[in-house]
C-alpha cells in the first residue's frame, strides 16, 4: 500500500472491522427464521384472539370446529419455533478471504 493513500494501516483495519460488524448485523437482521417466525408470530396472536370467541356463524361453516382458534395455535408455535431455531442457532457470517490467503 502506498503512503500516498492518505490512510494509515491502522486506519484501514479500523475501516474493515466496522464494515464487517455491519455486514453481520445484516446479515442476522434479514435472516428468513426472524421474518418468517415474526410474521407467524403476528398473525398467529391475530387469528388466536379471532377464535377465542367465535361466531356461531363460523362455527357452523367449519362443522363445530373451531377454526380460527385451532389454526391460530398451529400458526403461534410455528413462529415460535422458526424464533427458538434463530437463537439457538444464531447464523455464522464468514469473513471473506483474502487474496493473498486463497494463493493468488
Amino acid at each position: 500500500m502506498s503512503e500516498n493513500s492518505g490512510h494509515s494501516e491502522h486506519d484501514l483495519q479500523r475501516e474493515v472491522s466496522e464494515l464487517e460488524g455491519k455486514s453481520t448485523t445484516a446479515s442476522r437482521l434479514f435472516d428468513l427464521r426472524l421474518i418468517i417466525g415474526g410474521l407467524f408470530v403476528v398473525y398467529g396472536v391475530i387469528v388466536t384472539i379471532a377464535g377465542i370467541n367465535p361466531s356461531d356463524s363460523s362455527l357452523d361453516k367449519s362443522e363445530g370446529v373451531n377454526i380460527n382458534l385451532w389454526t391460530g395455535i398451529a400458526m403461534l408455535l410455528l413462529g415460535i419455533f422458526f424464533l427458538g431455531w434463530l437463537k439457538l442457532r444464531p447464523a455464522v457470517v464468514r469473513a471473506p478471504v483474502a487474496d493473498e490467503e486463497r494463493g493468488e
